[in-house]
């Protein structure tokens, strides 16, 4: 990276730090993106989880989501499941495909919550119409574990969901 490079990421971080402590949402989701990944700032899970947590306390779906990981793998914060689940849910619920597609995955292996084929499938049908890609093997591989009203019940839970949201 050349020094002027250098320069106009560190002038970003700096506009980026500027309108994310005046309230901007997108400026705290992004700003937490670079802390998570060290882009033009020093990696620093635990900075990455705060400003993420701003964001998602203020309703922005994408920092929901990113807080939600955060919980799950433990960075930055205690691992949490409860905490995990409940950003996760958060972001699905406002659109998020990459919320719902990984809410999918969660109820179909039963991770930190109880093990439910109609409301994964629900999940990844939600995601797959969000325009979610490679999700159809996973369903075709559910549909072989599930009855015919399972399947029913889910499109139906999709639908209403839509509806909802």
């Amino acid at each position: 990276m050349s020094k002027k490079d250098q320069i106009s990421q560190q002038e970003y971080v700096k506009k980026c730090k500027n309108a994310a402590s005046t309230g901007n949402l997108v400026a705290q989701n992004t700003l937490g993106y670079l802390y998570l990944n060290g882009q033009g700032i020093e990696k620093n899970y635990s900075e990455a989880a705060t400003w993420f947590k701003r964001a998602a306390d203020s309703g922005y779906g994408a920092a929901q989501y990113n807080l939600a990981v955060m919980y799950k793998l433990g960075q930055g914060v205690e691992q949490n499941h409860t905490e995990s689940i409940k950003w996760m849910q958060a972001a699905a619920n406002q659109g998020n495909i990459n919320a719902q597609n990984s809410l999918g995955n969660m109820y179909y292996q039963g991770l930190a919550v109880m093990q439910d084929y109609e409301v994964a499938y629900m999940w990844w049908l939600l995601a797959e119409e969000g325009g979610a890609k490679d999700i159809q093997h996973n369903k075709n591989e559910l549909i072989k574990k599930m009855t015919a009203l399972q399947i029913k019940n889910a499109k139906q839970s999709a639908q209403q969901w839509n509806v909802k949201h």
